[in-house]
């Protein structure tokens, strides 16, 4: 497993785990006495390390190379997936993926961001960053969600939408706020969740929704640390700082009433353990079809609207 910057505290353990294991296996020392002590340092370390992670370390853990991606998800959750393509109009944007698939008893629509797992997959999904017709793709996914009247799963995991001048010149921002508009008045229930990264309107561009949640590290902001230092201290050095500044983490977000909830994830992110991480958003989705499901149409719409409204509205304070 590739450990990140700040988990080298336990580098020099799991060195020491390996080495137990092998001499184990060869069945000529019983190491299971220091094997069962080495593991614990490891989890009381890892635990302590992940106690209380910076906004920086967690935009790290969010893009660990082995985290779930969007298909990790839909392989982990669902059954009789049923892939759709293509947005009827320009191409099929590989960056997006989606179709029909059940949850346990729950017919739905789910759909999401799609990254590369080697230097060939990431550009073949274009590292995550979708171009207008992955857009028109997802909404296209939406609409029929609506006829055939299945709740929507959105998964949102990306650096932000493609930058390119063809993505431009092809109306990026366009399908991007008409994405905006169309989810406001869907008529079924959406649950978005950021499983990953979540940077600016390539995020957002999947994420109105009746309920947002956030994994406990992933991050949700109009723009990546990086990108946010280059353009205030015209370098990438102080991106720590500004991770901070963005305020981006579940708890920052959950406490300005940008989202619902935090989803808990594994010691040591959800990479760590995939099937545990799958199984409670897995759960969490089930349980919030169930909330939603009680709503009338019009009383979900209104809903929905009211809380995107919320957003941001200050009161000052009269002398």
């Amino acid at each position: 497993m590739m450990l990140l910057d700040f988990e080298k505290p336990i580098e020099e353990l799991m060195e020491q785990l390996e080495k137990a294991e092998a001499t184990h296996e060869k069945g000529k020392v019983d190491m299971t006495d220091t094997i069962e002590q080495l593991q614990g340092k490891i989890d009381q370390t890892r635990k302590s390390l992940y106690k209380n992670l910076t906004g920086w370390q967690k935009v790290q853990v969010s893009r660990h190379p082995d985290r779930p991606y969007t298909l990790d998800y839909i392989e982990g959750m669902t059954s009789n997936f049923i892939e759709l393509h293509g947005d009827r109009n320009m191409g099929d944007d590989k960056a997006i993926v989606g179709g029909f698939a059940s949850i346990d008893n729950y017919p739905v629509m789910i759909l999401g961001h799609q990254k590369g797992r080697n230097t060939k997959e990431r550009q073949f999904r274009n590292f995550g960053m979708a171009n207008p017709e992955g857009y028109r793709k997802a909404l296209r996914f939406m609409k029929l969600a609506e006829k055939f009247n299945r709740p929507i799963i959105t998964l949102i995991d990306t650096p932000g939408a493609s930058p390119g001048l063809e993505a431009e010149e092809r109306g990026q921002g366009e399908a991007i706020a008409r994405n905006l508009m169309e989810m406001a008045v869907l008529k079924v229930p959406i649950i978005c969740i950021v499983i990953g990264e979540g940077a600016s309107g390539g995020a957002l561009g999947i994420g109105v929704g009746d309920r947002i949640a956030m994994l406990e590290n992933s991050w949700y902001s109009v723009i990546s640390p990086e990108n946010c230092s280059t353009i205030l201290w015209h370098s990438w050095e102080f991106k720590e700082k500004a991770a901070e500044a963005l305020k981006l983490t579940g708890d920052d977000m959950l406490k300005n009433g940008l989202i619902d909830k935090i989803i808990k994830e594994p010691l040591g992110g959800a990479h760590s353990d995939r099937e545990t991480m799958f199984k409670t958003v897995k759960n969490e989705i089930k349980k919030t079809l169930k909330e939603l499901k009680g709503l009338s149409t019009e009383d979900l719409i209104n809903q929905r609207i009211e809380k995107f409204s919320n957003m941001g509205v200050v009161e000052e304070a009269q002398e």
